[in-house]
């Protein structure tokens, strides 16, 4: 299971974005998990992939740990992990994730 653009991987975990519930490839960054969701979306980003634009700035919170206040992080940064519930996406990524956020 996998592909180049993905690091190796045998499982998904389970994250929500905006209240969504999404299966994303473990052993991948947030950001890397999210274009497996939208590859289009993410791919046309305007996202450097290196911790340089902060284009890919989200807030989260794990599962385990919701009564703590939401964590801001750079998506290319942090790895996607089960549990991870992500509250607030930066503009371009909101952007970028247009299709598979919307309502069906």
């Amino acid at each position: 299971m996998g592909s180049s653009l993905f690091r190796p991987f045998e499982n998904l975990v389970e994250i929500q974005v905006l209240g969504r519930t999404f299966q994303v490839p473990e052993k991948n960054t947030l950001l890397r998990a999210l274009q497996f969701l939208d590859p289009a979306g993410v791919s046309y980003g305007r996202f450097c992939w290196n911790q340089e634009c902060q284009f890919c700035r989200v807030s989260y919170v794990m599962k385990s740990r919701e009564e703590k206040p939401p964590r801001e992080i750079l998506a290319c940064k942090v790895w996607a992990a089960d549990g991870m519930r992500i509250v607030k996406l930066s503009e371009e990524l909101t952007w970028a994730l247009r299709t598979c956020l919307k309502e069906p």
